[in-house]
């Protein structure tokens, strides 16, 4: 089996077409229910967020699960499935490897370096297991991602220079926000973003922090967790008229603020009340009409917004991020290391069973044929018979090492077995790698 990866990304994608995903809750559930049935995938993940749509799996035929996995994906959202090829991308093997462990740094994020998407794929591997979806093959891959994503964040300079979300959008709306030290914000939504959301205003010491969502319980513990105020959710219209600032991310299928409700909360403003609504839409699809930003006194900035002032605008600090694909270099390196090892292990232990067999068969007949034999020379003839099966494996056990060193273990490892007749029933057989055909392993 092999490692392949699917997906669209605002690196491939408008957000327009990735907002046909999150148009058809739950996007991950419906990709998952099409895989399970797919011939060709036997071990997967789904990660969803808001710019991103992605399928980590261990596949039988290359060629055959891609199709599968983009059937899948054009079924959970709204797009023909040749249409949505245009915006896919495919890594297989090594390249997939590489790609996940950047994707678990942040490389690959809309904001580069942030550390959100570490914790979305921890998620999406918890959910995974729960699934039964990842096995031997994809869990200890995916784990290894995580603890690159870690060393990534632990070992580097990658926060200081890396952006979030809202701070990208809050950069945007600079000339409508007040010092933050004197806004008033209110944030919608109690989901990963909003959290965000809420920490990065309460880091930046505004002087007031609301929180209201539609799950009481929810707005009330991330309230508590930033000395903010929750507030219920029938009172939105009320709290965007006492607000300068409003970050919203509520993962709704249609907009939760309308135009009626900022006219409303506009009308007959007084002197307690903002000159300017600036608005931070982060949800996908939009939690704000976009008329809402035509409105006298209203600044809104979305997703859109900040996705092309990303592509216009300049990276993190480049010896940081230089930094941090070395680190990438260097474990996607020792996993595909210790994969080939893994790969060809099985064929060693083979052949040393193989070895030991052949010694305890001549030594039985031996036995047969000198029944009279003392334990000291029966024990002398076992070191010297062992010693010479020891020297003839000797050097198909060190060019082992070596292929695998060179990257051809898989190869040699076969002939190892056709010339010493390893039972292909043994593990071995279905321990080693698939060769690449047409379609891909087989």
């Amino acid at each position: 089996m092999s490692l392949l990866i699917v997906g669209l990304s605002h690196e491939t994608a408008d957000l327009a077409t990735l907002e046909q995903f999150a148009l058809h809750e739950p996007a991950a559930e419906l990709i998952s229910a099409s895989l399970l049935a797919s011939d060709d995938v036997r071990e997967f993940l789904v990660l969803t967020t808001c710019n991103r749509v992605e399928v980590v799996a261990e596949v039988d035929r290359f060629h055959g699960a891609v199709g599968d996995v983009a059937a899948a994906l054009a079924r959970a959202s709204t797009l023909d499935e040749q249409e949505l090829r245009a915006s896919l991308y495919v890594h297989y093997d090594d390249r997939a490897v590489h790609h996940l462990f950047s994707l678990a740094c942040g490389l690959r994020s809309m904001a580069v370096g942030e550390p959100q998407v570490l914790g979305q794929l921890r998620q999406a591997l918890l959910l995974a297991q729960d699934a039964g979806t990842v096995g031997p093959h994809l869990n200890p891959l995916l784990q290894h991602a995580l603890r690159v994503g870690k060393r990534a964040h632990a070992e580097t300079d990658l926060d200081t220079v890396a952006k979030s979300l809202v701070q990208l959008g809050l950069r945007e709306l600079e000339p409508a926000v007040p010092a933050l030290s004197r806004a008033r914000a209110l944030v919608v939504g109690a989901g990963a973003m909003s959290a965000v959301a809420a920490a990065t205003l309460a880091r930046a010491g505004v002087a007031e922090l609301r929180v209201v969502a539609r799950d009481p319980a929810k707005a009330s513990a991330l309230a508590a967790r930033h000395r903010a105020r929750s507030v219920p959710w029938s009172s939105l219209g009320a709290q965007l008229s006492s607000s300068d600032l409003v970050v919203t991310c509520t993962g709704a299928t249609e907009p939760v603020i309308g135009v009626e409700m900022v006219r409303g909360a506009r009308s007959g403003l007084g002197d307690t009340s903002p000159e300017t609504l600036a608005i931070l839409d982060l949800a996908l699809p939009a939690d704000v009409d976009p008329a809402v930003g035509g409105l006298p006194g209203v600044q809104r900035c979305a997703l859109t917004d900040v996705h092309a002032r990303r592509r216009e605008g300049a990276e993190p600090d480049g010896s940081v991020l230089r930094e941090v694909e070395d680190l990438v270099t260097a474990e996607v390196a020792v996993y595909l290391s210790g994969r080939r090892a893994h790969a060809v292990a099985p064929t060693v232990a083979a052949l040393r069973e193989r070895a030991d067999a052949v010694v305890e068969s001549e030594m039985t007949r031996l036995g047969h044929r000198l029944p009279d034999l003392d334990d000291a020379t029966r024990a002398e003839v076992r070191r010297s018979v062992t010693r010479v099966v020891d020297k003839l494996l000797h050097t198909p056990t060190v060019r082992v090492k070596e292929k695998h060193a060179q990257d051809q273990p898989e190869d040699y490892a076969r002939v190892l077995r056709e010339l010493f007749d390893l039972d292909p029933r043994d593990t071995v057989a279905v321990s080693t790698p698939p060769t690449l055909g047409p379609d891909g392993p087989r």
